[in-house]
Formats: structure tokens, C-alpha cells, sequence
């Protein structure tokens, strides 16, 4: 694709935003820490009320434990510092103090197992980890595990702390040689696989999150041409990088509020809104479409007269252009979030188009973002006034994209493109071609005014209905351990119509071992194989489980260098 003039011109404001402060991260935590003192950063609804850290209070308890990791324990430059916690202000302090104490920050999946977790902190070796106090057992479980971690560090404000330190017990100390590192240095390394011998870990550079904040600050000025009292509520995940650099990174470089919330019950998430005249969210689309349930539950606990004359007012909406009448016309359904509440961001899984064009006709944006992890993680976003909401959208300023003539792929360089996958070469070579393209494994398609069309899937990675991503390979790779399969194979169900149509369900389809078949016949065969299967998941994170088990008599079909042919297992389910 080349560059049109608009695209040239947003380069130009790119480049000059990277070449001044903000293209350096400790400038820019200085900044805005100056900027916006006294507005609330971070915020977090506990059962002692609302918990809120200003940009000041951010800014001193990130220095607060920045010191510490210098001074008292003696954490070198370029150590790694796990994370191991929900998502909570204090996320936030302790990743700004790994980049003033030239840290790289692993942040974890708290769903993980032991196991699991094991073996990603076996691949980065960190020295220092920091914990919530919910999940402090299993970071005393994996301290013995893993003899790297040195100090374990507690991230709330508690009484029984075990002799174990906490960031409000940290020496009142704010004042150090900040550590500053390249923009080729790593920032980040986010796993997204972690059961086979050599997790997937993508270092994603301080150089890929400036260009990240560079390509948002002018791409969201779209949603968010005045920037004023913004309050955003985020609820995903913190160790997903699309959290940490669009609902942390960009969003407090706006200058916005940013709200978490411990509980994802649609009720207590509206609670929350309503309380703090949220304006904006970032989520999945089944979250998406939860919420869409507690609104046509509404309707449907609403008067006659409301109930009749909802789907007119439905049906002419979609003529009408401007939000504000939409929002008079359906002020009922508004009022339950709050009454300031103007748009969303939705990524991580396909696109619910039935549920997204609900939401945009009763006066609600839903905006869609596309990007990997590997891309740091957005790529496109769909932002148009009058966007074909099937596509993904454009592709952001600083990229470049192209489809591979020969698969269909999607291929994508730019400034945000990975460093690479931590400890695997060979595997970066093969994701990363010597032109520095990376290889997303999508299939799609450009248009002639550049919007990205996503058309299937050339990689075996399953997208689950919440967003969350599956590698058959860590499953398969547990599974084969057990002496009752001869082949197996785990592959993603595609769900037809409905709510999740487009996402997928975990498979397994194995084939019993010829002892196994002597033994069990018919149903007790199919009792024995799923309860071998079950046995074996409880080492993998609840999400990552088969929930179908096929049998088969096999062989697998495989190829001449003996791999499983996916693609006719799939066939194999159907039929």
C-alpha cells in the first residue's frame, strides 16, 4: 500500500511527536505527572470505597518504589520484574517503576496454573516479582520453583504480610538516578503460551510502545477531539498488552481517568458507570453483547406502551445521524449507563456485527481495534464517521501493509513491530521475513480506500468467544503425555448464528491405543477417554480445556513430514 498525502502528513506529526519529550518515557511520566497533578489517574471501587491515585500520587509512588528497587535491593539494569495480580491502580505504579529502575516488566496471567506459570518464569528468570495479596500463595508457591526470584513484593496495603514487604511500607525515598535505556531495549515481554518446553514470550521494545502512543494520539483525536474530563473504565486484563498500552499507556497520555473494576457482573459493571459518569470503555464483544442482554431485558421489563413502540423507534434511528437525538429518543436504555457514557473499544475476538450496529443505533460508538501482540499490539483501527463496520478498519500511520500474493496473508511492518519471542531466534525468523514483515497468520483483504478486511485464519491459534487465545500445541502437549491416546489432535469448533458465531470452541479428537480398545467398547470408551482428557487439562487454565473429545480410529491424516493436517481434522468433526 502506499502512502497517500493524509498518510505522509500524519507521519510528519508522528515523527515530530517521537523526536520531542514524548519520545522519551521518563520525560513523559514526568510531564504528565506535572500536566495533570491533582486529577485522578487510577481508580478502583474496594469494599471500603473508591481507592483513587492521582497523577501526583501516581507519579510519587512510582518514584516511591523505583528507589527501593535501586537503592535497597539492588536491581540491575535490563533484570526482569514479574507481575502477578488483577488489574488495580497499583499495576500501574509498579510498571512505571520498572522503566524508571531500567526494568523489563513480565506481567502474568493470574489464571495461569503453577504449572504453567512455571514454566514461563523458568524461560525469564525474573529476580523480582510483585504480588497481590490474593494471589500471594501461589508467588510463595512459585518463589520456591524458580530460585531467580529474590524478592517478592506485595502490591496492597496489609497487616499480615508474612514478614514480606509491601509499596506502602517501602522506605519514603523519591529521589534517584532514573535509568534511562534505548528505544531498541525491551519493555515488555508478554507470553502468550506457556506449557510447551519454550513458551511464547513477544519483547516489545520501549521504541514500539513510544510509536504505539505516537499512532494513537493522532488516530483517537477522532473520538476524542476535545479532551477534557474523560473517565475511562477498563476491564480487561493488565497483562494483556492491549490494556497496558491503550487502557494504561494512552489513555493517561490523554490526560484521562482511568477506573477498574474487581467484579464483571454486567449489574455491578452499570454500578460503576453510573457512579462515575464513565464516558468510554474498552472490552471484549462478548462482553459487549452481556451487556446488550441487560438492555433488551430492559425492554422487555419496560410498559406496553414502551415495548411497542421500541422497535419504530429502533427502525428510524437508522436514519437519523446525530447521537444527541438518539440519545433522547432512547433515554431509558442511556440512563443505565449513567447518562455520559458515549463509546466503546472492542478487540481481542471477531467482531459481533448484529451486536456493535444495536449499540451505534441507539446512539452508543462501538469502535474496533485488530492487532496481535506481536504488533504491540494495534494495527488497525476502525474510527471512521462513516466506516463499513465488517472492516477492521485502516491500518494505523506509521504502518505499512500488504497481502502475500500466493496465501492471502496479511503482512504488517512499522515501528511497533515485536523485537522478536525471548530465548527463540529461529522462531522470530519465522514470524519476521528479512524485509521486516511480520507474518500475522490472517488472511484478508485491502480495499482501495485502505480498510483492512479480515477473512479467516492461515494460523492454528483458537480465538475463544471472550477474547481469550488458545495454541493447540501447549494443550496437545499436555494431553500426550497420557499412554491411553495414540494421536490426538486439539482444534477450534466453529460456532454458527447466535451470539458467538465466529468464535470457536476447544476439540480434542484422539485416537485410543489398540490396548484401550480391547478394554472399553461404545460409551464406557468414551467415558474413559474424556475423563483422561479432564484429568490431564486440571494443569492448564480452565479456559484452555477441551470441552468436546472426539474419537476416532484413525489414523490422523498427516502429511509427508508426518504433521497432523488440521485442516481435514476440522472436516473429520463435521463429518
Amino acid at each position: 500500500m502506499k502512502k497517500n498525502k493524509k498518510q505522509i502528513k500524519l507521519l510528519a506529526i508522528i515523527d515530530e511527536i517521537l523526536n520531542g519529550r514524548e519520545g522519551n518515557v521518563l520525560s513523559l511520566l514526568e510531564d504528565k505527572s506535572n500536566m495533570y497533578a491533582r486529577k485522578t489517574a487510577l481508580g478502583m471501587k474496594t469494599s471500603l470505597g473508591w481507592r483513587e491515585l492521582t497523577y501526583d500520587g501516581l507519579g510519587l509512588l512510582s518514584r516511591r518504589i523505583a528507589s527501593y528497587l535501586i537503592n535497597d535491593i539492588g536491581a540491575k539494569r535490563d533484570e526482569k520484574m514479574a507481575i502477578l495480580s488483577e488489574s488495580k491502580p497499583e499495576y500501574g505504579a509498579c510498571v512505571f517503576a520498572s522503566v524508571m529502575a531500567g526494568m523489563t516488566t513480565v506481567p502474568l496471567d493470574i489464571k495461569l496454573t503453577i504449572y504453567e506459570l512455571t514454566s514461563i518464569l523458568s524461560d525469564c528468570l525474573p529476580s523480582v516479582m510483585f504480588v497481590s495479596q490474593s494471589h500471594l500463595d501461589k508467588a510463595l508457591e512459585l518463589q520456591k520453583a524458580i530460585p531467580s526470584i529474590k524478592h517478592i513484593i506485595l502490591m496492597d496495603e496489609v497487616q499480615l504480610s508474612n514478614g514480606l514487604q509491601s509499596i506502602y511500607t517501602l522506605p519514603t525515598n523519591y529521589q534517584c538516578k532514573w535509568r534511562h535505556r534505548s528505544r531498541k531495549s525491551t519493555m515488555f515481554i508478554i507470553y502468550t503460551s506457556g506449557t510447551t518446553g519454550a513458551p511464547k514470550g513477544v519483547e516489545t521494545t520501549f521504541g514500539n510502545i513510544l510509536a504505539q502512543l505516537a499512532d494513537l494520539k493522532v488516530m483517537l483525536r477522532k473520538i476524542f477531539p476535545q479532551r477534557g474530563d474523560v473517565r475511562i473504565l477498563s476491564i480487561l486484563p493488565m497483562n494483556h498488552l492491549f490494556e497496558m498500552t491503550v487502557g494504561l499507556a494512552t489513555f493517561l497520555n490523554f490526560g484521562f481517568s482511568v477506573y477498574y473494576t474487581k467484579s464483571l457482573k454486567p449489574k455491578d459493571v452499570l454500578n460503576i458507570i453510573q457512579d462515575r459518569q464513565i464516558n468510554f470503555m474498552i472490552l471484549v464483544p462478548a462482553f459487549l453483547r452481556l451487556l446488550k442482554n441487560v438492555m433488551e431485558a430492559e425492554i422487555r421489563n419496560s410498559s406496553k406502551w414502551y415495548k411497542f413502540t421500541f422497535p419504530i423507534k429502533f427502525f428510524a434511528a437508522k436514519f437519523i445521524p446525530f447521537r444527541c437525538f438518539k440519545k433522547l429518543m432512547f433515554k431509558r436504555l442511556h440512563k443505565l449507563f449513567g447518562g455520559s457514557f458515549k463509546a466503546c473499544l472492542s478487540g481481542g475476538a471477531p467482531f459481533d456485527l448484529e451486536t456493535a450496529i444495536f449499540f451505534r443505533r441507539i446512539g452508543i460508538d462501538v469502535y474496533e481495534g485488530y492487532g496481535l501482540t506481536e504488533t504491540s499490539p494495534v494495527a488497525t483501527m476502525n474510527l471512521d464517521k462513516n466506516r463499513d463496520m465488517r472492516s477492521v478498519g485502516k491500518v494505523l500511520p506509521s504502518y505499512e501493509a500488504k497481502i502475500d500474493s500466493e496465501t492471502g496473508e496479511l503482512l504488517l511492518k512499522g515501528p511497533s513491530i515485536m523485537k522478536g519471542y525471548h530465548n527463540q531466534p529461529e522462531l522470530t525468523k519465522q514470524t519476521i521475513d528479512k524485509d521486516g514483515f511480520l507474518h500475522t497468520g490472517d488472511k484478508a483483504k485491502i480495499d482501495k480506500k485502505g480498510r483492512v478486511y479480515i477473512t479467516g485464519r492461515l494460523k492454528n491459534m483458537i480465538v475463544l468467544s471472550g477474547g481469550k487465545k488458545v495454541f493447540p500445541e501447549e494443550v496437545e502437549a499436555v494431553l500426550e503425555k497420557s499412554d491411553k491416546f495414540a494421536e490426538l489432535c486439539v482444534t477450534g469448533i466453529s460456532r454458527e448464528g447466535g451470539a458467538k458465531d465466529g468464535t470457536e470452541d476447544i476439540a480434542v479428537v484422539v485416537v485410543p491405543t489398540g490396548y484401550m480398545r480391547e478394554q472399553y467398547q461404545g460409551e464406557e470408551l468414551m467415558k474413559v477417554m474424556r475423563e483422561e482428557v479432564k484429568h490431564l487439562s486440571k494443569s492448564l487454565a480452565p479456559y484452555k480445556r477441551p470441552i468436546n473429545v472426539i474419537i476416532t480410529d484413525g489414523p490422523l491424516p498427516r502429511t509427508a513430514t508426518r504433521k497432523i493436517k488440521r485442516r481435514e481434522v476440522k472436516e473429520l468433526i463435521k463429518a
